[in-house]
């Protein structure tokens, strides 16, 4: 197992970034910046033991920084808060009180805001054991920041082990009751990039998903059975997308309201062999197939756009804030905020 931390850039403001590579026994490597706790890539070998890159994502801090890729923002790799997915119209009420949150998604809240938790510069402090690798992130989001009540202290923990491991924990506390829904937004393509996502094979044990209307929930939790989202039995993501023109954004329930650790779902693709398994306390899972990541010109060729990344964010559900039958995002003073979420590599 080895750590390294090395230089990765500055911010406008002279910040020094930095950038932490983690890798295991096995050939898998991690590649970690404190600039918005973001996941830059994920080596990985396929069956004939070739490495390569299965994460989208940058080897330059200013590509991250670059105006065409904030313009469509796709928020490759990175933690998400303090409300990840969408808040409709930007409208929080807690306790009597309204907030306007910014509306930065059409009509809605996404993501957390303007300056959300991915382009923040968090504390980092190295994680190095004999059975595993790992970096404790730290971030604290004072009372009102996007409009969102309470000082909050947030802090995200990576680690990879030698099972092919990775590892996110999750821990918040607040002064002052407030929502939180944090998430990592890794997009996949187990091929390397060399080619995009379509014809990866993805298996999700849910049977449900939230009902919406223009990516907004409605409230209702409709089956999946004899519908495009039933992915109960693994099949490959382009199959049933010829009626989704813009492919799937879709939140699925994992029937997990206790919280336990479970089984999330998986991705394949045959021709590397690869696989990911997700695990995760969460109660949802949100996939999303690509659709709006721009093409990029980086370093003089073109790279990334439409399906060149799968993101399987596991999650609470989109606008539960407005909804009293989903899972609660309700955080008060006293109460610690803990999730975890592993993806394992093969």
């Amino acid at each position: 197992m080895k750590l390294q931390k090395t230089i990765f850039g500055k911010l406008p403001d002279g910040s020094e970034v930095l950038l932490f590579t983690l890798k295991n026994d096995k050939n898998v490597t991690l590649k970690i910046t404190n600039y918005g706790a973001i996941i830059t890539s994920i080596e990985t070998p396929d069956q004939s033991g070739k490495v390569e890159n299965i994460a989208c994502g940058f080897e330059k801090l200013e590509d991250y920084l670059n105006p065409e890729y904030l313009g469509s923002y796709p928020y490759f790799g990175c933690i998400v808060g303090r409300f990840g997915n969408r808040i409709a119209n930007g409208k929080l009420e807690i306790e009597g009180k309204t907030y306007q949150l910014a509306i930065n998604n059409g009509a809605n809240h996404l993501h957390g805001g303007l300056i959300g938790y991915d382009r923040r510069l968090w504390h980092a402090e190295p994680i190095e054991e004999s059975n595993k690798v790992g970096l404790k992130l730290s971030l604290f989001s004072p009372d009102m920041e996007e409009n969102y009540p309470g000082n909050l202290n947030v802090t995200c923990i990576y680690t990879l082990d030698n099972e092919n491991e990775l590892k996110i924990e999750y821990f918040a506390e607040t002064d002052k009751t407030t929502v939180i829904n944090l998430t990592n937004h890794t997009y996949f393509n187990l091929t390397g990039g060399k080619e995009n996502i379509l014809n990866h094979e993805l298996q999700l044990p849910a049977t449900q998903l939230t009902e919406l209307d223009e990516l907004i929930p409605v409230g209702r939790i409709l089956p999946v059975e004899g519908t495009p989202f039933d992915f109960t039995s693994q099949k490959k993501l382009i199959r049933d997308m010829a009626t989704l023109p813009t492919g799937y954004d879709q939140n699925f329930v994992l029937g997990n309201e206790t919280g336990d650790f479970i089984y999330a779902g998986s991705l394949s693709e045959s021709t590397s062999r690869r696989k990911v398994e997700v695990f995760t306390t969460q109660p949802g899972i949100q996939l999303y197939t690509g659709y709006y990541i721009p093409e990029l010109e980086i370093d003089g060729k073109k790279k990334f756009g439409k399906y060149s990344g799968v993101a399987l964010e596991t999650q609470h559900y989109p606008d539960s804030p407005h909804h009293k039958n989903f899972p609660s995002t309700i955080l008060k003073p006293g109460e610690t905020y803990h999730e975890v979420t592993v993806y394992k590599f093969s």
